[in-house]
């Protein structure tokens, strides 16, 4: 035996080592279990739709609920948010001479980016956060069998977020559009055809049909995972409150991570 090394039978193993390891383990195998979950609960969802009866008034009030009901919010968010946009990049321009491509810049920003992101973001916080708690209650109630007996199940609030989503994204970004002209045309003085002529020749369908894109994929997470956290509550009033504040966070952290990804591929 080298005295050096010792007997490697004698060694034993880190505690805090083994405690770290089952610990990542632990959670491996619980984000994973919850993942399988969260799919089998969207095939079912995607399949429930595609039977029959076909209930379009209640499909009509969900979007209702989720756009419409929405509508307020986004709409003030994207007037402020194109105002930003037009203050800052006007300073930011002026430092190059580009004052005129404020314009393009406010568009493209909006379009592109923060239009979806920033529309599924309050949508999520507003009616996400609603969706779960409904649905979590009529879990807790136990309303959500008599409704499926009577073939009136909650899920339609799926495609009504799908289909909502790129709606409210357009009606922000036209808004923000709109504030950036207040904002430079009105307050800065630049001219109200350099602002949207250089706008036209920057932008293409392209850009327009990617923030679209964007906007239905957003649409599908809040619905799926709001849907999903409201249906699988725990018991009691607690349990919807943690069903709901863990809807809100999910869907927040999920837009963020699937901006990127999608950017990376739409652009």
């Amino acid at each position: 035996m080298d005295p050096l090394r010792g007997d490697i039978r004698e060694m034993k193993p880190d505690p805090i080592a083994l405690t770290g390891v089952r610990f990542l383990g632990r959670q491996a195998l619980d984000f994973t279990a919850e993942a399988g979950r969260m799919g089998i609960f969207l095939a079912a969802s995607v399949g429930w739709l595609l039977l029959p009866p076909y209930r379009f008034s209640l499909l009509l009030r969900q979007m209702l609920f989720v756009g419409a009901g929405s509508l307020s919010i986004v709409l003030l968010t994207g007037l402020f948010t194109g105002m930003v946009l037009a203050l800052q990049g006007f300073y930011t321009l002026q430092k190059f001479g580009s004052e005129g491509l404020l314009g393009p810049a406010v568009a493209l920003s909006l379009v592109r980016e923060l239009g979806p992101v920033l529309t599924a973001l309050v949508v999520a916080g507003r009616a996400g956060s609603a969706m779960a708690a409904e649905i979590g209650i009529m879990v807790i109630t136990e309303q959500v069998d008599a409704l499926q007996s009577m073939a009136v199940n909650p899920i339609h609030r799926l495609l009504a977020g799908v289909l909502a989503f790129p709606l409210l994204g357009s009606l922000f970004n036209v808004v923000g559009i709109f504030g950036g002209y207040l904002v430079g045309v009105q307050l800065l003085g630049l001219s109200a055809g350099t602002y949207f002529g250089e706008m036209e020749a920057k932008m293409d369908l392209a850009d327009i049909v990617g923030g679209a894109e964007k906007s239905l994929v957003f649409g599908l997470l809040v619905t799926w995972i709001c849907c999903y956290k409201g249906y699988t509550c725990g018991h009691g009033a607690e349990g919807v409150g943690r069903a709901t504040t863990s809807a809100v966070v999910l869907s927040s952290v999920m837009i963020l991570v699937g901006d990127y990804f999608l950017t990376s591929v739409l652009f």
